[in-house]
C-alpha cells in the first residue's frame, strides 16, 4: 500500500475484495470467508457440539470488527459528498443492514435468554449473503445481472408469457379423466401451470403428464422451445460475463499505474547549459 495513505484509506483499501495485488487485502478477504464458512456451519447439523460455539464467536467477532471497519472508512469511496452524511447513510445501505443481522446471533452465546435467541438460526442464514462481498465470481455475476438487467428481464417476461400460453392450451387440451384420482388430469389451471414451468425448464418431475395424443404433441413442442428460451440467458450472461472480466483486468491496470504514479514523483529534466 502507497505510504502517503491515511490510516482509513489504507482501512478501506484493507477491506474492498478488489484490491488483489496486495496480500493483506487478500488475506483479509480469506479470513471473512472462513468466518462465514464456519458461521453457516451449525446450519447444517442438528447436533450442536462444543466447538459449534466457538465457531460462532469467531465469526460474531469477525463481523463486527468489519462492520466497524466499514462504518468508519464509510466516506472514503464518495469523496465528493458529505462525509458526515456518508456515516449516517452507511447503516442503512442493504449490505450494512444484512451485516448487523448477521452479528445478532452472537448475542446468543453471551446471553441465551437474549430474545434473538428465537430467530438465531434464521439470522445465520443470512450469512451466506455476504458471501457475494468476498467471492469475485458472484460479484461479477451479480453485476453482469445489473448491466444485462433489462435484456434478461425480457427474456423472463417471455418465458412467463410463453408458460401461460403453453398452460392454457394443454388445460384445454388435456381434457382425460386420470383413472388413479378419477379427475381431469389437469384439474385446475395451476396444475397446468406448474407442468408448464417444468417443461419450459426440462426439469420433468413426472408427478403431471398429458396421456393423450394431443396432449403428448404439445409437450413436445413446449419441450423444444424451452430448449431455446432457456439457452437465451446462459448465453447472455456468458457473454457479459467475459465483457465483466475484461472491463476489470483493465480497471485493475489503471488502479496499478495509478498507484505507480504515485510512489514515483515526477523528476523534471535539467537542461544542460552547454
Amino acid at each position: 500500500m502507497h505510504k502517503n495513505m491515511t490510516t482509513r484509506e489504507k482501512i478501506r483499501e484493507l477491506i474492498e475484495a478488489r484490491n488483489e495485488r496486495w496480500f493483506s487485502s487478500r488475506l483479509y478477504d480469506w479470513v471473512m470467508l472462513a468466518a462465514i464458512i464456519v458461521g453457516i456451519l451449525p446450519l447444517v447439523f442438528r447436533e450442536q457440539p462444543r466447538i459449534f460455539w466457538y465457531f460462532d464467536l469467531f465469526s460474531g467477532l469477525c463481523f463486527i470488527v468489519d462492520y466497524v471497519l466499514r462504518w468508519i472508512t464509510a466516506d472514503i469511496p464518495y469523496k465528493g459528498g458529505s462525509r458526515v452524511r456518508a456515516f449516517l447513510v452507511y447503516p442503512f445501505t442493504p449490505m450494512a443492514i444484512i451485516d448487523l443481522l448477521s452479528i445478532l446471533p452472537i448475542f446468543n452465546l453471551l446471553s441465551p435468554t437474549f430474545k434473538v435467541v428465537r430467530v438465531s438460526r434464521l439470522l445465520r442464514i443470512l450469512r451466506v449473503i455476504k458471501i457475494v462481498r468476498y467471492y469475485e465470481p458472484l460479484v461479477i455475476i451479480l453485476a453482469v445481472i445489473k448491466r444485462q438487467g433489462k435484456i434478461l428481464w425480457t427474456v423472463f417476461s417471455l418465458a412467463i408469457f410463453y408458460i401461460f400460453i403453453t398452460a392454457l392450451i394443454m388445460f384445454n387440451a388435456e381434457e382425460d379423466i386420470n383413472p388413479e384420482t378419477g379427475r381431469y388430469l389437469f384439474d385446475n389451471f395451476f396444475d397446468a401451470f406448474y407442468w408448464a414451468a417444468c417443461t419450459l425448464t426440462t426439469v420433468g418431475y413426472g408427478d403431471l403428464y398429458p396421456i393423450s395424443d394431443i396432449g403428448r404433441i404439445i409437450s413436445i413442442v413446449s419441450s423444444m422451445v424451452g430448449i431455446a428460451i432457456i439457452a437465451l440467458p446462459s448465453g447472455i450472461v456468458t457473454a457479459g460475463y467475459l465483457d465483466e472480466l475484461s472491463v476489470r483486468k483493465k480497471r485493475e491496470r489503471k488502479h496499478v499505474r495509478n498507484i505507480e504514479r504515485m510512489k514515483v514523483p515526477d523528476i523534471k529534466p535539467i537542461d544542460d547549459p552547454s
